[in-house]
């Protein structure tokens, strides 16, 4: 029996992208290829509150979740963690925090 490699988000997506929403704010957004990938990123047992808070070590109640289905997009918003051009901003341009969205697998387990 062989394991299969787990499918992240990053895999099926058209593209997975992230940047600053002014200096307060990070915005990410899953935009998917067809309706089905689109449902399971839209599915909220998979892409919640609470998923994108552990992820980002920010509070649940903080994160926004827009689902858009007639664009197949997700669109998740939440506070900076520091101050864009704050003095420990890494990422000015938020351009980096796509990258453990993308790394979601595309099922819950």
């Amino acid at each position: 029996m062989t394991d299969q490699p787990t499918q992240t988000f990053g895999d099926i997506a058209l593209e997975v992208r992230s940047k600053n929403a002014g200096p307060f704010w990070v915005t990410m957004e899953l935009f998917m290829r067809n309706p089905a990938d689109y449902a399971l990123a839209a599915a909220p047992e998979i892409v919640n509150e609470d998923v994108i808070a552990f992820l980002y070590d920010v509070r649940a109640e903080d994160v926004q979740i827009f689902r858009i289905p007639s664009l197949n997009v997700v669109k998740i918003s939440f506070p900076r963690p520091v101050p864009q051009g704050g003095l420990r901003d890494r990422d000015i341009h938020a351009g980096q925090h796509h990258v453990p969205l993308a790394a979601l697998p595309t099922s819950a387990r």
